[in-house]
């Protein structure tokens, strides 16, 4: 919770007009945008530079957000480096099935790992354009956020200081277990919460992509996922029962099911290699509302967690920042209240349509190995018709590449 008055026993204050928790894509893309517009602030993040450029995360990238980080100076190496995917392939019922989504709807995805896209960054914010962060911060707490003069406090790593931060506004882009989603209110904010009661096995592969696309098995035996990541190294995922031990699945039981699962008349043969990381993903959602309490505005994953069933945290974590860096720069520099105001609304209603999404596209993955006959017929329906119907295709295409407008 917030407390009501700063910690009594710091050091000297300083001011700044925005405080920033996390240090990840949302809360880096912010300062960022707060720095192009000459406006102050400080990032604050707990773990270490080298922790963040990497620590393994997500890698699918919309256009939409690409272009949004190239309009403003951020995506120059992930231009040149990223791979552009235009097609996802649905494994079913012994064969293959590709969906040319880039035909339908002109646009394709980026692939570019997000230790890397942490790395670019930071590098701009803190080395390039001079922006002031803190690694490695302890004890870190939010005071009276519900006024107009909230502060942040923190303890120093080196020196064990407490410091006290005064500003105009806190962003907090702290994720699921930081402080910034735990100091709201229970009063002023509800969490829906939604859980798919399966796992996914996250699967890290030092072997070269089998396929020139995603590839998503929907077999009796459970989902499978291939995402090619980069010429080395492979994301796969297999379905399994939810807090399962990842010690339950050795090499030889992995790769047995990825055969399974991503079987395919014609296919060529999975390239295996060793498996580098292994870990159990509890399939679950949740949505804060409203993303805003005072003058504490929640994005990326501090606000709301859409499972990787989508592939879509990531930029939903980006879409915030561009929402809430504009905002605060048009309050700070213009005076202008209006988009902050209407940020949580206009995040919200992006976040609800990709949560719809990533349910949908869940029943698809899973309802063949749900041991429920009805609900196997029918997602063995909804995949016929993305290959018979252009019209449902196209609906696809574009949920599942963010082209929807949501003003």
């Amino acid at each position: 919770m917030t407390q009501i008055s700063p910690h009594p026993s710091t050091s000297s204050p300083t001011r700044r007009p925005v405080v920033v928790l996390g240090a990840g894509p949302a809360g880096l893309t912010i300062g960022n945008i707060l720095r192009a517009a000459s406006v102050d602030c400080l990032v604050l993040e707990t773990e270490s530079r080298q922790f963040i450029e990497r620590r393994p995360r997500a890698g699918v990238l919309e256009e939409r957000v690409v272009r949004g980080l190239e309009r403003r100076g951020l995506a120059t190496r992930l231009l040149e480096r990223a791979e552009r995917h235009t097609t996802c392939e649905f494994r079913f019922d012994g064969a293959s099935h590709r969906l040319p989504y880039s035909e339908l709807t002109g646009q394709h995805h980026f692939v570019y790992p997000q230790p890397l896209l942490v790395t670019d960054l930071v590098r701009e914010y803190a080395d390039v354009r001079g922006g002031d962060i803190r690694f490695g911060v302890r004890d870190v707490t939010l005071h009276d956020t519900g006024t107009d003069h909230p502060s942040v406090s923190y303890r120093c790593p080196e020196t064990g200081e407490r410091h006290l931060v005064r500003c105009d506004f806190v962003a907090g882009c702290d994720g699921a277990r930081g402080v910034s989603r735990a100091a709201l209110s229970p009063e002023h904010a509800r969490i829906a919460r939604h859980d798919y009661g399966i796992g996914w096995l996250a699967l890290l592969a030092e072997a070269p992509a089998s396929a020139d696309s995603v590839l998503f098995g929907v077999h009796p035996l459970g989902f499978a996922g291939h995402m090619p990541r980069s010429p080395e190294v492979t994301r796969y995922y297999l379905q399994c029962p939810p807090g399962d031990d990842p010690e339950n699945w050795p090499h030889e039981r992995v790769w047995k099911e990825l055969r399974l699962r991503l079987a395919a008349a014609d296919a060529p043969p999975l390239k295996e290699g060793r498996l580098v990381e292994k870990r159990v993903l509890d399939m679950h959602d949740y949505v804060v509302e409203p993303m805003a309490s005072g003058r504490l505005f929640l994005a990326g994953d501090a606000a709301h967690l859409t499972a990787p069933i989508a592939a879509k945290g990531m930029n939903l974590a980006l879409h915030d920042a561009f929402l809430l860096g504009d905002a605060l720069v048009d309050r700070l520099t213009a005076g202008d209240e209006r988009a902050l105001a209407g940020y949580s609304a206009a995040s919200l209603r992006r976040v609800w349509d990709y949560q719809e999404f990533s349910q949908w596209l869940s029943d698809v993955y899973h309802g063949a190995a749900s041991g429920d006959p009805y609900r196997a017929g029918t997602t063995l329906a909804r995949l016929r018709r993305l290959f018979t119907s252009p019209a449902a295709a196209a609906a696809f295409a574009e949920q599942y590449l963010g082209t929807a407008d949501h003003h």
